[in-house]
C-alpha cells in the first residue's frame, strides 16, 4: 500500500478489524519510511446483479428502490422499518446466492411477496396490487382468495 504522504510503498499493518457487518476490514496503517498513519478499507467486490424489468428493459438492482416501495405498502401499518429492511437484506442475499448476472424483476416481487405476506397482510395486498398491476376488483378479489387459502392451509 502506497503511503499517502510520502508515496513510499513499504508500510506495516498495525491494526485490523472487521467493520460493516464483516462485509470489509479497516486497517491501520503507518509507513515504514516516514511514519505517517493512515486508514485503509477492503471489501469483496461484488457484480453488479442487473434487473430486467417486463418491458424488456435492464437497470441495476437497487435496494433503497425496493424498501421504498415497501414503505409505501406499509404506510400506516404497525411495520418496523427494521422488518422491511430485513426483507431487502434477504432478498438481495437469496438473489446474489444464485451467482446469476440478471433476474427478472417477476422473481424479486414474487420474493417480496412471500416475506410481506408473513408481516402484514394489508401491506401485501397494497404491494400485490402495485406490483401485479390488479386489472379490475375480480383480479384483486382473486388474490384475497389465494391469501385467504395460504392462510387457512
Amino acid at each position: 500500500m502506497k503511503c499517502p504522504a510520502c508515496h513510499n510503498n513499504s508500510t506495516r499493518v498495525l491494526d485490523s478489524r472487521p467493520v460493516d457487518e464483516g462485509k470489509s476490514i479497516r486497517r491501520r496503517r503507518e509507513c515504514e519510511a516516514c511514519g505517517y498513519r493512515f486508514t485503509t478499507f477492503e471489501k469483496v467486490e461484488e457484480t453488479p446483479l442487473i434487473v430486467v424489468k417486463k418491458e424488456g428493459t435492464r437497470e441495476e438492482f437497487n435496494r433503497e428502490k425496493l424498501l421504498r416501495g415497501l414503505i409505501k405498502a406499509c404506510e400506516k401499518r404497525p411495520v418496523a422499518l427494521k422488518e422491511l429492511e430485513d426483507i431487502v437484506s434477504e432478498v438481495e442475499k437469496e438473489l446474489r446466492s444464485q451467482g446469476v448476472a440478471e433476474v427478472k424483476s417477476e422473481a424479486i416481487g414474487e420474493m417480496v411477496m412471500d416475506r410481506l405476506a408473513k408481516v402484514d397482510e394489508v401491506a401485501y395486498v397494497r404491494f400485490a396490487s402495485v406490483y401485479r398491476q390488479f386489472k379490475d376488483i375480480n383480479v384483486f378479489i382473486e388474490e384475497l382468495k389465494e391469501l385467504i387459502k395460504k392462510e387457512q392451509g
